[in-house]
């Protein structure tokens, strides 16, 4: 029989640990053990005689609900029937279960909309009504949350948002958008949570048989809870009210999607008898990167009062280098990164974190052009790639038939000769029923070429779903994939083709992964679990440096954080600049980044960035001073007009506190001559066209993608054979 340790808490933990009863609010500062508390006390309600079956624990992500379920499982035995879900996952989970009781038509099999799915859905309406103003698009698809996550009625929302221009008729098309996702048996992801409330507003009785069995409810992340969030919230604990929410008012960063940190100051107002607890000891950071976090977050008005401190390590001081411009910020970096891995520290100790998107491409040129190995987060998601959401798409209409938007997607891939004019045709021939089932009961029969043009997609579909429950789920997939020949759209075989190829093979293998660990799993409990997973649930998993936007990274912690791009315009923002709550999460932001880091923080602005066409002259930010890092602290770059390459520049600059900077590896460039063609990890074959003057870059002309100039003192380059004579 398992036996947790209580004597794993702190003093603090601890107090809040024995508050059982009641409505109990934890301000966690980052890093103080929030989850291990949160485990502790499930692991307390059970072992005090508390059912499993009657505890709730909703955390933010799939990342967090598999760690959470991990740990409360080595803990305390039969946590088996403990609910750990994200706000999401629970709501799809009460959904499937009591969907029927809205009684708008949709059904347990209901599909998941990604957003790139209801923008098709907002896209064809617009088309329909000849609108084509993109700008008006995004207005609607804004205006779309905005409704569900302020859970009014319509007629209620356009009343409370009528000085804004064409809300009539936005929300009319959100009105024929309800109506699509309706016939289509579908919900979009804000649908999951505003459905769930109507249900419980709707339903007493559901409600009540849910506020009945969760007698302890649990809340990770709770300053990132919307309004609609939190009333459920509420609505869950109604009967009970033993209610137990943790969160940090400075980690909130999510008000751009409705997270509203004031959700914690409320509580107290919100619940009778609200007891409160502060976690202020890091186990995470060094003394001095808390000292600057600490500097850094005092000076926002809106948050309890608390201090974090450790009893970990001195450490050393943020530092701050002043780079002359993108690609000099980004050579610091790599060449910093290389250094300490050439003194034994792995990739996957670093994150290099930025404001927006929009800096990566200068710095992740410079990590594959010093071949280190590095994911971006925030991109192009691989369940977002056209090859793998048509796959998806087909596999949609096993388990929901009504699916429009799936058989728009796949009816005419591969190329079947089936445009825009057929699929109207199936429309018109549909008399009210889906696309596919009009073409599976033959109602399209009269239009005989048409009729042709479908009947092997008839032919197939049938003859897989006779096979669906013969099948695991890992060989019905790759059955889809053959009967319906998507493999032939990728031909001829070049190099892009090629790769999606790749990716649908990949999609293969991730589902037969999830079929080893979720061996009773039906084809709708994979694309449920494709809907709600996220890229960040692997984050920092694969043994690469993470380049990121900050936003992708709260709740996660690395050994060395670079924070790029700290400028004013940039972070904070410029339009944050003018206000005050705008401008509080700036600093928000930039006290996350911090903490993420245990031992190290490097700090990088430019003097001249090239962004959005045009050089600009930066300043560095205002964070850097509230930080408490003064000029003293700063490494700057001198300034050498003669010298053109940057690469050059930086290894015949001298940074200031020198001492403080780690060396480069040494490596023997006097190996290296103009006309050599090397190899490279990433750019392949080239020949060296030029070499600067010390022998540490060299310009080399690669065959695939052109001239580089890189450092070869760090560059992973191999002279071809008889290239070294």
């Amino acid at each position: 029989m398992k036996k947790f340790d209580i004597n794993d808490l702190n003093e603090e933990q601890k107090k809040a640990l024995f508050a059982i009863d009641g409505a109990i609010l934890v301000s966690a500062g980052a890093g103080s053990g929030k989850t291990r508390l949160l485990t502790h006390r499930i692991a307390y309600l059970i072992e005090s005689g508390i059912s499993p079956f009657s505890i709730l624990a909703i955390t933010f992500t799939n990342k967090a609900t598999n760690e959470m379920k991990e740990r409360v499982g080595s803990l305390v035995d039969n946590a088996d029937n403990i609910w750990i879900s994200t706000f999401h996952s629970m709501c799809v989970r009460i959904l499937r279960k009591d969907i029927e009781h809205l009684g708008d038509d949709r059904n347990k099999y209901f599909t998941i909309y990604s957003e790139t799915d209801s923008e098709k859905v907002i896209k064809d309406i617009l088309q329909r009504r000849n609108i084509a103003d993109d700008k008006f698009k995004k207005n609607v698809l804004y205006h779309l949350s905005n409704w569900k996550n302020n859970i009014l009625s319509l007629e209620e929302y356009k009343h409370e948002f009528s000085v804004v221009p064409d809300i009539t008729k936005i929300c009319g098309i959100i009105s024929e958008y309800e109506d699509t996702l309706r016939k289509n048996n579908a919900l979009d992801f804000d649908d999951l949570l505003a459905k769930t409330f109507i249900l419980f507003k709707k339903c007493p009785e559901v409600l009540q048989y849910y506020a009945n069995r969760f007698r302890y409810i649990l809340v990770d992340e709770f300053q990132d809870t919307n309004l609609v969030q939190y009333e459920l919230v509420k609505m869950l604990a109604s009967v009970h009210g033993n209610i137990f929410v943790v969160g940090d008012e400075d980690q909130c960063i999510y008000s751009w999607r409705g997270a509203n940190f004031r959700n914690i100051l409320n509580f107290k107002n919100d619940f009778k008898d609200v007891q409160v607890f502060k976690l202020e000891r890091n186990y995470r950071s060094s003394k001095s990167i808390l000292n600057s976090a600490n500097n850094l977050i005092s000076k926002n008005q809106s948050r309890f009062e608390k201090k974090l401190w450790t009893e970990n390590a001195e450490g050393k001081k943020p530092e701050v280098y002043n780079a002359i411009d993108e690609r000099d910020e980004a050579l610091y970096v790599a060449s910093m990164i290389k250094a300490f891995v050439a003194r034994g520290r792995s990739y996957s100790d670093f994150a290099v974190l930025m404001r927006v998107n929009a800096l990566s491409q200068s710095l992740e040129e410079a990590l594959l052009s010093y071949n280190i190995p590095h994911k971006i987060y925030g991109g192009f998601k691989f369940y977002e790639r056209a090859e793998v959401k048509v796959v998806l798409a087909y596999l949609r209409l096993f388990v929901n038939p009504k699916d429009d938007v799936a058989f728009e997607k796949v009816i005419n891939f591969p190329k079947r000769g089936i445009g825009e004019g057929a699929i109207s045709k199936i429309r018109d021939c549909s008399e009210g029923d889906s696309l596919l089932n009009t073409i599976l009961s033959y109602k399209v029969e009269h239009e005989k070429a048409l009729l042709n043009k479908v009947q092997p997609f008839i032919d197939a579909y049938w003859q897989l779903s006779s096979l669906r429950e013969t099948l695991s789920l890992s060989e019905f997939v790759a059955k889809v994939i053959e009967k319906f020949n998507i493999k032939s759209a990728f031909m001829p075989l070049d190099e892009e083709n090629q790769n999606k190829l790749m990716n649908i093979d990949s999609l293969i293998s991730a589902v037969e992964t999830y079929e080893k660990d979720n061996p009773d799993a039906k084809l709708e409990d994979y694309l449920e679990n494709v809907t709600l997973t996220s890229e960040l649930d692997t984050l920092g998993e694969d043994g690469n440096v993470v380049l990121a936007t900050i936003h992708a990274v709260k709740g996660l912690e690395f050994k060395i954080v670079f924070i790029v791009g700290a400028e004013e315009g940039i972070f904070p923002l410029e339009k944050s600049i003018y206000s005050t709550s705008e401008l509080e999460e700036e600093r928000r932001l930039m006290y996350v980044a911090v903490t993420r880091a245990e031992e190290l923080v490097y700090i990088t602005y430019c003097t001249k960035r090239y962004m959005y066409g045009k050089n600009n002259f930066q300043m560095g930010s205002r964070f850097i001073k509230e930080l408490g890092l003064l000029n003293r602290n700063v490494v700057q770059a001198e300034k050498k007009p003669a010298v053109d390459d940057i690469g050059s520049f930086f290894n015949k600059a001298n940074w200031k506190a020198q001492e403080k900077k780690e060396e480069l590896p040494e490596k023997d460039v006097s190996r290296y001559r103009v006309g050599q063609r090397v190899v490279h990890p990433k750019y392949d074959v080239g020949q060296i066209v030029s070499i600067s003057d010390d022998g540490l870059v060299g310009d080399i002309e690669f065959e695939s993608f052109g001239k580089k100039s890189l450092m070869l003192n760090i560059a992973d380059l191999t002279i071809l054979e008889g290239e070294d004579e």
